[in-house]
């Protein structure tokens, strides 16, 4: 962090405010969202400020830039200073009120002049153009400047969803202020309310010099638990270049379209990390702290900007329907394939898969697709390596396919032998593997591998979640007395190995309970299911030397099941 230039204070909302300095949103920073959930929120934290006589109350981060140390733009916060503003007004509106009233005319008027001054701006007092401290985008700021800040009467009728918003925003707040402070009908009482308000608020205000800096203090502030999102700094700045280089409006609002048609699209999914993983599909490849500096560089122009968004477009859909193994995109078997790769939660093969459905037919894709599959079950679930060199390896193979290097799909799984973990390191691993149960995503992938062992030794196809089954432990997560076999040390160490895990129905291992092996053996000798039937059949007893004997034979079951003939 040295290197980035910036700039950290605590402010209360009247130093930010009153020190002669103006603030920008961006002109293609999101719309004004907050709704009453926010105002109501915000309201409330004020008033137990105020009522309950804590020293202060803490807005949070607000993160601005500046080339001058005059004009800043908000880059993360414009909700939060335009919903203060609104309050600043909709106070100006009841203190107005008292004036038309004839209630200490002069007074409040002086009153209002002090207040918008100290927190709104110079409003001309023969055209009534203000001159703000505030500034909203491009879509927003009409409205604003227009209807609210002169408070003149707001139009509700043709709209926009943001402006209509404003509008509502103000008006909640004008009817919590006069409900709470104007039944005295003193202007004086409302002044106070700001005055005290405007001490007691205040933020960490981050002050950076330029986007880049912006955006690694986004990277910073998220690492810390910070949840703020970089992706109105990076619609500004492709905003910005199309915005330059154009000549008509028609395209703005063409890019406009587009870019809230992909985020719609992503619905719950992070844009920075679709255009992480699509830019690794087909470039080399870069790391999340590198992302804007190299996306910057490499759109200087509109006709580039124009240019990496028909190619997000392109991607999305793919990106999105790897999150979703239902989705329609997915012919029956891609779709199993998907639906591992969710299970073990691995999304190192995005951009290889992105890169691989934009230039291999159906089978071609398919086939591709269950070897990445495969590589996650061996490297990432049963191996459980670094995942360094598993991401350095399929960017490089999404380069080689998009540059055309590769052309077939055999030729791409050949490329994948790196981290292809070979049978003998597969199968130790596999014999050695520990999986606590005590999490629901350990509890499904040991469903997964013991329903996966019966259909190879039977054939039989099992829904592995049907609650008919239940994940059974020969040995008890909490062994009593029955288990004399076993010391305290070895049951803890055995009771979450593959070998000591079992499919039972969902009847029988409820009358089970905590019996010994003995009522155990009975049990499984009676099961339907070949891998339960073959631990009574096999054994007389249950040990740790009995336990390992049969997690090593799952292990020579798992190499074949989990297994890409090209890559050994």
């Amino acid at each position: 962090m040295s290197a980035i230039h910036f700039n950290t204070s605590n402010q209360t909302f009247r130093q930010l405010m009153g020190n002669g300095l103006s603030f920008r949103v961006p002109r293609f920073q999101r719309d004004y969202s907050w709704t009453q959930d926010e105002w109501d929120d915000l309201w409330q934290d004020i008033q137990g400020t105020l009522q309950g006589g804590e020293p202060a109350h803490y807005m949070g981060y607000l993160v601005l830039q500046t080339r001058d140390n005059k004009v800043f733009d908000v880059i993360d916060g414009q909700q939060r200073m335009t919903t203060l503003s609104l309050m600043v007004l909709a106070v100006l509106r009841a203190i107005q009120d008292l004036v038309d009233s004839n209630v200490e005319a002069d007074n409040n008027r002086r009153r209002i002049e002090q207040l918008r001054s100290s927190y709104i701006g110079f409003l001309d007092p023969v055209t009534l153009v203000p001159q703000n401290k505030l500034t909203l985008n491009r879509n927003n700021d009409g409205y604003y400047k227009d209807y609210l800040v002169p408070l003149q009467k707001l139009p509700q009728r043709r709209l926009r969803a943001s402006e209509h918003a404003l509008r509502k925003s103000f008006e909640w707040f004008y009817k919590q202020v006069r409900d709470t402070y104007g039944k005295e009908r003193s202007g004086a009482s409302l002044a106070k309310f700001i005055d005290e308000v405007s001490d007691r608020l205040f933020f960490t205000v981050i002050t950076v010099t330029d986007e880049l800096n912006a955006f690694k203090v986004f990277e910073t502030l998220n690492a810390r638990g910070v949840r703020l999102s970089p992706t109105d700094l990076l619609k500004n700045y492709l905003f910005s270049v199309v915005h330059r280089d154009s000549t008509h409006t028609g395209e703005i609002e063409t890019l406009e379209r587009r870019w809230e048609a992909m985020v719609g699209r992503l619905g719950g999914e992070s844009f920075p990390d679709f255009l992480r993983v699509h830019w690794n599909s087909r470039r080399k490849f870069v790391r999340e702290a590198d992302l804007f500096k190299t996306i910057r560089a490499e759109t200087p122009t509109k006709a580039r900007v124009f240019e990496l968004i028909r190619d997000m477009e392109e991607d999305i859909d793919t990106y999105v329907a790897l999150s979703n193994p239902e989705d329609a995109l997915w012919s029956d078997d891609q779709r199993s394939y998907v639906r591992e790769l969710r299970m073990f939660s691995v999304r190192q093969p995005w951009p290889a898969l992105i890169a691989a459905r934009r230039a291999f037919d159906l089978q071609g894709f398919t086939a591709f697709l269950k070897t990445c599959s495969v590589i996650a079950f061996r490297y990432n679930v049963i191996g459980s390596l670094a995942t360094n060199e598993q991401e350095r390896v399929y960017n490089s193979v999404a380069l080689r396919i998009a540059s055309k290097d590769i052309l077939s799909p055999a030729d791409a799984i050949r490329s994948l032998a790196p981290i292809y973990v070979p049978d003998q390191s597969f199968r130790q691993a596999f014999a050695e593997k520990v999986l606590p149960t005590t999490s629901s995503r350990n509890r499904h992938v040991a469903r997964y591998i013991l329903f996966s062992l019966e259909r190879y030794l039977t054939g039989q196809e099992y829904d592995i979640d049907s609650p008919q089954y239940t994940l059974e432990h020969v040995l008890q997560e909490n062994p009593d007395g029955n288990w004399p076999e076993f010391t305290d040390e070895q049951a803890l160490e055995s009771v979450y190995r593959l070998g000591n895990l079992t499919i039972m129905e969902a009847g029988q291992n409820r009358d089970l309970g905590n019996a010994g092996f003995d009522s155990k053996q009975q049990a499984y000798r009676q099961s339907p299911l070949e891998i339960t039937k073959k631990i009574a059949l096999e054994n007389t007893e249950w040990n740790v030397e009995r336990l390992a004997a049969r997690q090593r034979w799952m292990a020579n079951q798992a190499t074949s099941i989990w297994k890409i003939s090209q890559l050994g």
